[in-house]
């Protein structure tokens, strides 16, 4: 029986969910919109992305990206509500762009799936997904504000939900490594002395979206099963939330910080869930509020 509410039903696969502006901002890739949400539910469109819309985050100015998946590239919305080509990830990533994190400096951290994911595991399966005979790592992208883009870290092993803690250390789920992986930032946004922060094997735990509370502990949203769970460094579980549905994306917010948001589709795969509305957002309340970088 699922701890939650659902907020929103109706969606095709809904990911990048953030608390921004008293509203919930997130994704659905399938309907090609960016949306926002009230705590009552109410919709608004912010933007259409032909190329499949992904991780989500603003830039100093207030100005939003957005990452277009299948093109692999991020975009900025515009005061006029045009959408332009912040940057271009093609040189570097090697399958569709996905999640990312904007810091207070608006640089960006962006990954990719590195290979055909929903070909692999129809071909293989996910026991093989998960292996050692899997498939190889990619990079995590580095976008300056300007749009310049770098190699920020490599052999990443599907690189996913990302947040910064404390403004010095980025943290980044490695979802079929299933661990949680951290580095220290450097003051030019490079990132080094890279570090396991939890792994989350022994629980099958392969960490999708994730979110960070003031307290430093980190909600995962877990790609295998139907649930989202918190986890301190180290890898313990101090909590855990059933959904209806696998949980593909988490977010902390709401008026006190304590929604804890969860983006649940039948599948992840396209074939599945592309042209069905069985995707929801659901709701529940937590204890620890979010931490203020991620409202």
């Amino acid at each position: 029986m699922a701890d939650t509410t659902t907020l929103l039903a109706g969606l095709s696969f809904a990911e990048g969910p953030r608390w921004h502006d008293d509203r919930l901002v997130f994704s659905d890739f399938y309907r090609h919109e960016v949306l926002s949400a009230t705590m009552t539910g109410e919709l608004t469109v912010l933007a259409t992305v032909a190329g499949q819309p992904s991780g989500l985050g603003w830039l100093p100015d207030g100005r939003m990206l957005v990452v277009s998946m299948v093109d692999r590239r991020v975009l900025r919305l515009e005061p006029d509500g045009s959408l332009v080509e912040h940057a271009d990830l093609s040189s570097l990533a090697t399958w569709h762009c996905n999640d990312m994190v904007v810091d207070r400096f608006g640089r960006a951290y962006v990954g990719n799936f590195g290979f055909d994911l929903d070909g692999f595991i129809r071909d293989r399966g996910v026991a093989e997904l998960l292996g050692d005979s899997g498939p190889g790592g990619t990079v995590v992208a580095l976008v300056q504000p300007d749009g310049q883009v770098s190699v920020a870290a490599a052999d990443m092993m599907f690189p996913n939900g990302t947040v910064i803690v404390g403004e010095s250390t980025l943290v980044v789920a490695e979802t079929i490594a299933m661990r949680l992986t951290a580095f220290d930032i450097a003051a030019d946004g490079s990132l080094s002395n890279r570090r396991v922060w939890a792994d989350l094997s022994a629980g099958l735990i392969a960490p999708d979206g994730i979110a960070l509370d003031v307290s430093g502990g980190i909600w995962v949203a877990n790609a295998l099963g139907a649930q989202a769970v918190r986890v301190e460094e180290g890898g313990a579980v101090t909590d855990e939330v059933a959904t209806s549905q696998p949980c593909y994306a988490v977010a902390l917010g709401g008026p006190d910080g304590r929604t804890l948001f969860c983006c649940t589709a039948p599948s992840s795969d396209h074939d599945e869930v592309g042209s069905r509305r069985d995707a929801r957002i659901e709701t529940v309340t937590v204890s620890i509020p979010a931490a203020s970088t991620e409202r």
